[in-house]
């Protein structure tokens, strides 16, 4: 009986924050409104935005290069708080590029963990809300007769389908945002997704 309460309470667990995500990919569409892929991924682009800016913006100017101390377990290599915000920014310009079949803009790339001249907290979060601006503009570019189109892939020499870059753009943020909740909770950080809704 127990296991069974125990199942029950984790699909409701997992399945309300699923209906969440959905009312809000619906958005506020009306009935007589046909959605568009563009609107569903724009909507999909503004949740992860706020998360993820919110997350970001929680960690302390002194703590933005937090790593995990050896003391904790074995952290070596791993990014610090500001790689990861960097790695998504980074991300977002490389899938951006892809679906709008454009090189990515050559002074916001850098390596997988972003230019290495942004450094201060106010620059690296300046860096990330420009990659999700760029990311929206090219999930307006979407449209139902390109969406299937193949374009240039940002991570090799293979073409794929414009669906396919913007699906992993809206899930590849939120790898990373697991990270930084883990980080933000490393310094007594309640992350603000977590905080009681006022």
């Amino acid at each position: 009986m127990k296991k069974q309460f125990a199942t029950a309470i984790l699909v409701l667990a997992c399945a309300a924050p699923a209906q969440t995500f959905a009312q809000n990919a619906q958005g506020a569409q009306s009935k007589d409104q046909k959605p568009t892929f563009a609107g569903v991924f724009e909507r999909g682009i503004s949740q992860v935005e706020r998360e993820v800016i919110a997350a970001a913006d929680a960690m302390p100017e002194d703590r933005f290069n937090f790593v995990p101390p050896a003391s904790m377990g074995d952290f070596k290599g791993v990014r610090s708080f500001a790689m990861q915000v960097k790695h998504i920014a980074v991300a977002n310009y490389a899938f951006g590029s892809g679906i709008l079949g454009e090189k990515p803009p050559a002074d916001k790339m850098g390596s997988e963990n972003g230019p290495a001249n942004i450094t201060s907290k106010a620059d690296i979060m300046a860096y990330l809300k420009d990659s999700f601006a760029y990311l929206h503009k090219a999930a307006a570019a979407v449209t139902d007769t390109n969406v299937l189109e193949e374009v240039q892939s940002p991570f090799g020499p293979n073409k794929v389908p414009r669906l396919s870059l913007m699906n992993i753009a809206l899930a590849h943020p939120f790898d990373h945002y697991g990270q930084m909740v883990e980080y933000l909770r490393m310094n007594n950080i309640v992350p603000p997704a977590s905080r009681p809704q006022k």
